[in-house]
């Protein structure tokens, strides 16, 4: 810390990555680059998830849309934010103080995420009263009650971290700044109630029903491929196993629930170390953070690459887009053929 305020009293720009810093340019280069690319690629990919579920009808279908579009739109806003530090590091000039800003990024970034945490947590709830009730599903989970529910998400999201601005850092968003990085400290207490109150009840939620959920779809094949193989013996042919059908679209939500989790797991481990003071180190705060937050664009790969019916959306709207373009270069090449024309005949 001592070696990173006598560099900046030199007239170096405050980076948490040594390697970092070239003399003949007078910011971050390494943190600029690590942000500014995962912000393009967490806004694009966003925008497509968010224009393809828009443009294929089949995509809502699922209640769980509802929580995938939640998290699309709050990744979306992830990487929005993330322009912030990147102006700070580029030493543009801010109007309000670093303080104020610092904290500001950090407590949205944190609530952005705790809503993608949440929103996971909610899908595994779903997809648990899918199997489970599926015959009250319909009944008891409706689109209005899901609307609510991502409302309830939003609100306690903020709440939980509200504290933040006079308790202690919720994370590690804002090191960039160098006032969070020298004055705005990880609290003991705070970090324990952010644990209790969203980490580890998110945490136990998807485990306890993800396990049950494949439990249950090993019954329910292990049941359908006896009940095949007895009435196929009886009428002379070979049944073939048939995996559950609710199985497959559950493996695609654990797919983004278990890169969640493997992404944010050193973020989180290193959280807890340093609010204990047991260890601290800036560039594994920075490596941690931003490891986190690139979460914010693997949602949008795996899902495109898991889900067939987003893939057909996904091939609709390059196909609109496509078709878009051609009609414009038709127009164009019409008008512009028609304006030759006229102009020949002008000069005759």
């Amino acid at each position: 810390m001592n070696s990173s305020l006598v560099g900046n009293q030199s007239g170096r720009p405050f980076c948490l990555l040594a390697i970092s810093y070239l003399e003949t340019i007078n910011f971050c280069l390494l943190e600029v680059v690590v942000i500014v690319f995962l912000m393009v690629l967490i806004i694009s990919g966003n925008i497509i998830v968010i224009f393809v579920f828009h443009c294929a009808p089949l995509l809502n279908h699922h209640t769980t849309s509802y929580f995938i579009q939640t998290m699309a739109y709050a990744d979306l806003l992830v990487g929005v934010s993330c322009l912030v530090p990147s102006l700070s590091l580029l030493h543009y000039p801010i109007v309000l103080s670093e303080s104020l800003v610092c904290q500001v990024f950090g407590y949205v970034v944190s609530v952005l995420k705790s809503v993608s945490m949440a929103s996971l947590a909610c899908i595994s709830i779903d997809r648990y009263i899918a199997i489970t009730k599926p015959l009250t599903y319909n009944t008891l989970v409706t689109p209005w009650r899901l609307r609510i529910c991502i409302l309830v998400i939003w609100l306690y999201s903020c709440l939980v971290f509200l504290p933040s601005f006079h308790w202690g850092k919720p994370g590690y968003h804002g090191d960039v700044f160098q006032w969070c990085a020298n004055s705005w400290n990880t609290d003991p207490y705070f970090t324990l109630f952010i644990v209790v109150m969203l980490y580890a009840p998110a945490a136990f939620i998807v485990c306890f029903t993800y396990f049950n959920i494949f439990r249950i779809c090993q019954q329910h094949t292990k049941e359908i491929n006896e009940r095949r193989v007895r009435f196929s013996s009886q009428d002379g042919e070979t049944g073939e196993a048939q995996p559950c059908p609710d199985k497959r679209y559950a493996m695609v939500l654990f797919r983004i629930t278990s890169v969640f989790y493997i992404l944010w797991l050193p973020y989180i481990i290193y959280f807890l170390l340093e609010s204990s003071n047991v260890y601290s180190n800036r560039v594994a705060s920075f490596l941690t953070t931003w490891l986190a937050i690139s979460n914010s664009f693997c949602n949008c790969v795996i899902y495109s690459l898991s889900n067939s019916v987003f893939q057909k959306g996904l091939k609709r709207l390059s196909g609109a887009i496509c078709a878009s373009c051609a009609r414009q270069r038709v127009a164009k090449d019409s008008s512009t053929s028609r304006s030759k024309r006229s102009s020949n005949g002008c000069h005759v």
